[in-house]
């Protein structure tokens, strides 16, 4: 059987105005979905984000945190208050996450025993090998 012959790639293939690269918590930030489903019922502070999030370190809690806040996804507020008390919150836009997130968890949900067979067969298989 033959392939066909497909058109090359062009290189402005990927739309340069497309956004996707820049919307945070998709790919890059490994903590921000989980981060965002802890602040999904309202503000928390630091030590109380901690305690899900096994395995993340303070520096990286507050990486993600920060560039949260920066992609306008996460407010931080302060307190004057002793001892100082800060909390983080989803802000109305990091809000509108939330429902793509929920469709991909379902999908996930849908599609794991079928994903987790297909890398078992890529290992099996011969792994890495390019066609």
């Amino acid at each position: 059987m033959t392939r066909p012959v497909l058109e090359p790639l062009p290189p402005d293939f990927f739309d340069p105005d497309c956004p996707v690269p820049t919307i945070p918590v998709l790919g890059g930030r490994k903590w921000s979905w989980r981060i965002m489903r802890c602040l999904e019922g309202g503000p928390r502070r630091f030590s109380e984000l901690r305690v899900p999030l096994v395995g993340i370190t303070s520096k990286v809690l507050a990486e993600s945190l920060r560039a949260m806040e920066q992609d306008g996804a996460v407010s931080r507020t302060e307190y004057d208050e002793n001892p100082p008390r800060v909390e983080y919150a989803l802000t109305p836009l990091g809000r509108t996450l939330l429902e793509p997130m929920d469709a991909l968890c379902d999908w996930s949900r849908r599609n794991l025993a079928g994903l987790l067979e297909a890398r078992e067969a890529y290992e099996r298989d011969g792994a890495g090998r390019d066609g």
